[in-house]
Order: structure tokens, then sequence, then C-alpha cells
């Protein structure tokens, strides 16, 4: 069975039992616990948690998920990947687990005429929490399965929770026997290749506290409703149904494997075991890969792109080793489009983009093979010098670290140089690496402020209705106050408080655009209000100050936003959709949004650059293109329509925002049209102009565009105007000759420094027949130990020097200069034939007196340079050489 029929199963089979069914959200939710989506039920999270009420009583999903805790497993075992779909259906206090086990065991023993999938009965094992005696009977009362079938088995397999206090609950999971040859009798707690694990039903009914019941310790209590929350793994339930030995070998994974094999020239199928785990591990990273630019990530040095990144580097890394030397990213993702597309068609639609991501960090990432490789040489002269046999782990995990250079790869060139790895130091240095990484996650996890207070305001009140759509004042009633994090009564004059109202005219910040401010008027007091935040869905949080008065729960209000900020706040993101329109209009779909800023007066806009750079005439149409829009004084539509209808309206949806089935678009004319929730004009006519100040990288292979909007882009253009009158006047010159004239200058001006470069250099290389007959005799070999004049630069150094060497000609000679620049020195050492033949050489004699200058360098026996940090040291830095220079002499 094919697994887009297997999705397709799925979905009927919930939809048939009356759930609803709710598209996959992006891989990269706005959710500061997570890096990347990693279970479905991640996007029903705030019904689970009860900080907001579920649109529907149950709903079913198939989930893009991204794990990559277990990346070391990948490819060497046959259930593990780092991407992966979770198909779930879920329960919002309708059924339990009696409904669970029930939609389970009819969908998976099911026959293929009726729906299911058709797996024996008889090879179905489950397991329990060990103390659900419910679960137990259930299985036996609604499935039929024997008690011999059925395990028990503590929290750290059959109980779930998200890891903080929360909500969590017994788990019970499903298995099937691949039989006696994939491994030992006994069932899952014997052996889990040969009983896989397909789908995971959590009966979530308790809060744990801090300290959590997979180890043990007691709920603090029940959660007011009992919810269903299951996962069932597609990809296993694939290579189960098509008779494969792994979940790498199944339909959307077996053509990457296959395209592998046609490039390298090399069979998975009959290869060793080390050769198909490369296999497995290039299928598996570059369909995550792919998935995961295909929702907005690109490749960086941190977090999500720092995966990313990782991820792509493995595939290369592997294919590398399977003796692929041409670029292979781009050609691998083309397959995994193909495959991928009928269930994702946003991987089709993004594929030029997808493809444009991988080829530049290839490329990227052969560049550093080759620096790599250099300072893996460099490290290996040095083993080999010092007459060790071990490369130490700290040039392993510098060549890992900071050239990204991978430890396979060391480790095979190391064996190549008959060297062995100090492969313990390197784990050691790793592992200290992940203790902070994990650290930094710990802090993430536990980052968020406790929503303790908002959710309990929320379940007495409901979400906050907003009319700031229509309304710029609203008439609303105060149902939470919050100062100092706690719930309380009333708030005092001076009091930084946080308040609830059951409507409201504020925006909270989000999609880019900032909050508004204002004042909340009420009998006898007043709030200033500078920021709105919602730190739970669907509830607006006004944080202020009380200016005089006391404010109390339940007292009504006039809210009144600052009119004038919000118009500006307005234009300005109605002037970033249409920048964004005028950016893949005239960069195609590949200038994706990654991010904006939408304030008064001004936008910042981020997009995707796979190639790099905009030039500045691309940007100087997109502006001209942008304020004709203007002109045309389009309408600014917005209305609520369905996904499906959005998608085929066109509508631009934005990397990491999560869409309901309904959803809002903002229309500008034809120009522009976007999912978007927040405030904009009636007529673009109304922002006036728009002047884009530029572009730069934020990133690998991310831009950002600035620009000014109304009343702030003329104000910058009139500041313009009088800024280049000034230098017109000062030029004698019309405005559009500046350039030219100024361009004149420039020119002068660098002839003028080349020209006292050039009278410098003669003048400090005139002082070579001085700085000879200065020479001192040491034992009978010349030595010139000088201070030059300051700011000499580098290359008029290493010229005198050497001039000075060859004036010494037949006698054996040491030449050392140093040149001060402000706080720091540079210095060149050279040595005559004569002195090497007596043991001096250059690249020695800095190492002996470097150090004195808090400084460094290197070189050949006969040119050495460096420079130090320490400009105060260089009389003792000529004491050091002169010693050194003393001992061959003598």
């Amino acid at each position: 069975m094919q697994t887009h029929e297997i999705r397709r199963r799925f979905l009927a089979h919930f939809e048939n039992a009356g759930h609803t069914p709710v598209p996959s959200a992006s891989l990269i939710l706005d959710d500061p616990t997570l890096l990347f989506v990693n279970a479905g039920m991640v996007q029903f999270k705030p019904y689970f948690l009860g900080e907001a009420p579920a649109p529907y009583d149950t709903a079913t999903s198939i989930q893009k998920c991204v794990r990559t805790g277990d990346i070391e497993n990948v490819g060497h075992t046959t259930r593990h990947n780092t991407f992966f779909q979770m198909a779930g259906n879920f329960s919002f206090g309708d059924y339990f687990k009696e409904g669970a086990i029930r939609h389970a065991w009819t969908l998976v023993t099911g026959t293929l005429e009726d729906g299911g999938f058709g797996f024996d009965p008889e090879r179905i094992w489950v397991t329990v929490f060990e103390n659900d005696d419910e679960a137990e009977r259930l299985w036996q009362e609604v499935a039929g399965l024997p008690p011999e079938r059925i395990q028990r088995r503590d929290g750290r397999d059959n109980y779930w929770d998200m890891g903080i206090p929360g909500p969590g609950g017994p788990c019970s999971e499903i298995y099937y026997d691949r039989g006696p040859e994939h491994g030992l009798e006994g069932g899952p707690v014997v052996d889990e290749d040969r009983y896989v694990e397909i789908w995971n039903l959590v009966f979530m009914q308790d809060i744990r506290g801090e300290a959590s019941p997979k180890y043990g310790a007691a709920p603090i209590g029940e959660l007011p409703q009992k919810n269903i929350d299951t996962g069932l793994g597609v990809e296993r339930v694939a290579f189960l149904l098509q008779g494969v030995e792994n979940v790498y070998e199944t339909d959307l994974l077996r053509p990457v494997i296959d395209r592998v094999q046609e490039l390298s020239g090399r069979s998975y199928d009959e290869g060793t075991e080390e050769q198909g785990v490369r296999f497995r591990v290039i299928a598996d990273h570059v369909r995550t890969g792919a998935m995961l630019i295909g929702d907005g990530v690109v490749p960086g040095n941190e977090g999500r792109g720092y995966v990313l990144r990782r991820l792509l580097r493995r595939v290369v890394r592997n294919a590398r080793l399977l003796g692929i030397t041409e670029p292979v990213l781009v050609d691998l993702v083309g397959v995994v489009r193909d495959a991928m597309g009928p269930s994702y068609p946003e991987i089709v639609t993004s594929y030029e983009r997808i493809a444009a991501v991988v080829r530049r960090e290839e490329e990227a990432f052969l560049a550093t093979l080759a620096t790599g490789s250099r300072i893996f040489e460099s490290a290996v002269s040095d083993v080999r010098a010092s007459g060790s046999t071990t490369l130490p782990g700290s040039s392993a995990f510098a060549l890992h670290d900071t050239y990204g250079f991978p430890i396979d790869l060391t480790l095979e060139m190391a064996s190549e140089a008959g060297l062995s790895v100090d492969e313990g130091a390197f784990r050691s240095l790793m592992d200290e690496q992940r203790s902070r990484a994990k650290a930094d996650a710990a802090a993430r996890k536990h980052g968020g402020a406790d929503a303790s207070a908002y959710r309990e305001v929320l379940e007495r009140t409901g979400l906050t209705d907003f009319l700031g759509y229509s309304d710029q004042r609203a008439d609303a009633t105060i149902v939470g106050l919050i100062v100092d994090h706690v719930g309380v009564p009333a708030a005092t004059e001076g009091d930084e408080v946080e308040v609830m109202l059951d409507r409201t005219p504020f925006y909270a910040e989000g999609g880019g655009q900032q909050a508004d401010t204002g004042r909340l008027f009420g009998d006898g007091f007043t709030i200033e209000i500078t920021d709105v935040q919602t730190p739970v869905p669907g509830l607006s949080v006004h944080r202020g100050r009380v200016l005089h008065g006391e404010a109390t729960r339940d007292a009504p209000v006039s809210a009144q936003i600052d009119v004038d900020r919000r118009a500006a706040i307005s234009r300005a993101h109605t002037a970033t959709h249409l920048v964004h329109a005028g950016m893949r209009k005239a960069l195609g779909d590949s200038a994706a949004q990654a991010g904006s800023l939408n304030a008064p007066g001004r936008l910042r806009f981020d997009f995707t650059s796979p190639e790099g750079a905009v030039p500045a005439s691309v940007l100087a149409d997109v502006e001209d293109e942008v304020n004709t829009v203007l002109l045309g004084d389009d309408e600014v539509r917005a209305f609520v329509t369905s996904m499906d209808e959005a998608r085929k309206l066109g509508a631009v949806a934005l990397f990491g925002e999560k869409y309901g089935d309904a959803v809002r678009i903002v229309e500008v004319g034809e120009y522009s049209r976007e999912l978007c929730g927040g405030t904009h004009v009636g007529r673009s006519g109304q922002l006036g102009l728009v002047k884009l100040m530029g572009e730069g990288s934020i990133g690998s292979g991310v831009r950002r565009v600035e620009a000014l909007v109304g009343i702030d882009a003329f104000r910058f253009l009139a500041r313009e105007h009088v800024l280049v009158n000034q230098l017109a006047e000062q030029f004698r010159a019309q405005p559009e000759e500046l350039p030219e004239r100024i361009g004149g200058v420039v020119d002068r001006l660098r002839a003028a420094e080349k020209e006292l470069e050039t009278i410098r250099a003669r003048e400090v290389l005139s002082s070579a027949g001085s700085l000879v007959d200065g020479a001192e005799d040491v034992g009978g070999i010349a030595l010139v130990a000088a201070r030059t004049p300051e700011g000499v630069g580098g290359g008029d150094l290493r010229s005198l020097a050497g001039d000075v060497r060859g004036r010494l000609q037949a006698r054996p000679g040491v030449v050392a200069l140093f040149a001060p620049d402000g706080d720091k020195v540079s210095f060149v050492v050279a040595t005559t034939e004569g002195a090497r033949e007596r043991g001096l050489a250059a690249g020695d004699l800095v190492k002996a007196f470097a150090p004195a200058v808090n400084g460094r360098g290197g070189g050949k026996p006969d040119l050495a340079q460096g420079g130090g940090s320490g400009v105060g040291g260089i009389d003792d830095a000529i004491a050091a050489l002169r010693t050194e220079v003393a001992r061959a002499g003598g």
C-alpha cells in the first residue's frame, strides 16, 4: 500500500467517524519551547492546556514532524527518521479510552475493502501503563486481545507529558510482530526491532507538577476534562504494509536511494552494512532538508538553521564517502519533490527556491571541506613533527566545530595518513558542547512566564473580543488585573499593571505589527497602555501604568487607542505587503517573507534570497512599481474565507504562521493578496510615499529591506534634497553632475595617497644602508635588530628586511625589524645563507622573542613574520633575539 493511500485511509476513517480534518501546521510554529513541531498534538496545545476553547469536539490530522534527538540512530535502525508524518486523532472532552481503542483497532485490523489497513489481528501486541487496569481490560473487551499480548511498562515508556508542569497521562502503544526471523520472542518488552510500535494512544487526564509521573511521581491533580491525543507513524505503517526491511526503503524514500546508486555506481542492496547506512542517511536527511526549507528554514549557524545545515552537510559528506564528488543536493531534492508532491504540493511550487538554497549551501560546504582539508594537513604535520601518531581530540574538535569538518572524514583521512584520532577527548569536548546546548534548551523551555493567572481569566471570561478592525475606541469592562504576575482585585496609582478587557480596540503585537498604545479611562482612574500581548491564545493583555486613581476588576472603561500611531503603523503594514509583492514579482517566489516589522512610519522586510544580494537596479524598480500602485489609489479590502478558497485565490501564506480553516485575506487591488491578521489603510493612496532605504544580509540566504512610509519618507527626501543642494553649491555643479564630480575628487585623493605611500616606501628603503652600517657582531654573526618609524606597512617592512639582508652579502646575518603602529607591532625576520648554515632559522627565532611583544608568527627558515599587541616589549624582544643568536654564534 502506497504511503499516500495510507494517509488517505487514515483521514477518511476518522472523518467518517465525525472528526474534523485539520491541515498540518508548519514545521516552525511560534512556540518558544520547540525548535520544530515534533508531534501531531503541538498545534492543539492551547486546547489541551485550556488556554483556548477547542473549535471542535474531535479532530484528525497528519502532521509534518521533525525530531533530531535520535539523529545518530538514523540509518542504523529500522524505524528512525528525522522527518516523519504523524497521523493522529484527538478528542477534547468527547470520547476517552474506550473510544480511542475502538477507533484504532477498527482501522489497524479492518479489511482493505472496508477502508482499514488489514493488519493481522493475531500479530498485534499492545503495552499499557503499569497501573492502568482499565486500559488492559478495554483491550480485552473491545479488541479481544488475549492477556499474554498485553504488556505493562513503567512511565518511561508508557506515560506522556510535555516535560514541564501541565497536562499528561498514561499511554497505550500498539505494536506489530514482524515474525521470528526479525528477532526474539517475548513481545515489545524484549525486542522493539521485531515488535515495531506503530501507534501511541495518550489518555490525557492528569496534571503533573515539577516531578513527572514518567519517573514515579504522582500527578498533582486531574484535568477538568479528559482528552485523547494519538500519534500513528505513517512511515512505520508504510514499511510494514509494503513488506520492506525498514522505513528508508518505502516508496517515499527508496527513490532517493535508487538515485544515489546511479550517481555513485555502488549498490545499496549488495554493499556493506556501513555503506547501507550512508545510503539511508542521505535518503532521510535530504527529505528532511527539503521539507524544512519548504517551510521557510534557511541554513545558518544557530537554532533551526544550524540543524538544517548539519543535515545537508551530512548528506554531502556521506555522498562523498560513497564516491560522489560532484554536487548532489539539487538532484536529490528533485527526487524528494516528485515523491512528496502528491501529499505536499507546496514542495512542488517552492522547488526552485528549495533548489537554490541547497545549491548555495553545498557550494559553501565544498569550499569548507577544501579549507578543512588544508587545516587537517597542517595538523597532521604538527603531529608527525612531535613524533606522535595520534591527532589530538582538540584538533579534531576544532575541525568539526570551527570549520564544519565532519569527524567521520577526519577519522578516515587520519587513517589514510597512518594516524589515529584521540576520539575520547573529541567526544568529551562534544559532550561539553551538547551539555551547554541542553542547558540553553532547558532555559528556553522554562523561559515563558507563568500563564496560570492568564488562564484563570480566560476560563472565567472567555476570549477577548477584538474590535480594532473597525473601532478606534470602545466601551469595555475590566475582567482581570495582574500586578507582579499575581491576579489582584485592584491596582492603584503608580502600579505597573496588566489589564484584561472583555472587548478591545487595541491590536496585540503579532504578524510583525507593533502593538497599539493608548489609554483606558474609568470612573476616577486612568491607565496608560504601552504594550499589548497575547501570552495565551485569544486573550489580549494590556500592559501599562495606572496614572491616577484606583482601577478595579469589573469596572467599566473607555478604551482609546493612539489614533495617529495606529494610522502610521497601518500604513507601514500595507506598505510591507506591497514591498513583498514587488520583490516576488522581481525575484520570483524564492523571495518569500522571512520576517517583518511594522512600526510607525517605517518597515523592515526580511526575505529569502538564495542568490545573494539584490541589485540596486532591482530595488529601484520595486520602489517605482510600489509607488505606482499608490498613485492608482487601489482599494485595500479584507475578508474572511476558507483556507481552500484562499489557496485558489493565490493568497500568499507566511512561513511559521498557524492558520485555521477560516482565514483573513488582505488585498491591495489586484497587486497583492496575503493572509494577514493585521490592520491596514482603506486605500493604497493613503500611504503617500514609500522609500526603500537599501538592503543587506542578516544571515545565510536571508536579506533585509528597510523602508520609510508616508510623512517619514517625505521628511527623509526633504533632508536629502537639502544635502544635495549643499553639495551642489560646494562643488559648483548641478545635482546630476555630483556623482562625476565627487568621483573625480575621490580618484585624485587616492592617487595622492598612493604617491605618499611611494614616497614613504622610498624613505623607509633608504634607511637600509644605515641599518647595515649599524649591524652588531654577535659571536661572528651580523645582527640587525631595529625599530622602524611608526606606521610602516607589512609590505614595506618585508622589502626593507630583504634589502638589508642583501647588503650583508656573504656575511652570516640575521635581520629583525619591528614596526610599531599604536599599541600593536608587526615584525619581520630574515636570515642569510651563512646564518642558516649555523642553525639560525627565521621561524624558530620568531618563537624565541614573540612572547615579549605578546605576539605570534612563523614562516620559513629564510623569512618569517608576525605581529603582537605588546609594543612596549620591543626592547625585550630584541634582547631575547640577541641571546638566541649568541647561542648559535658561541
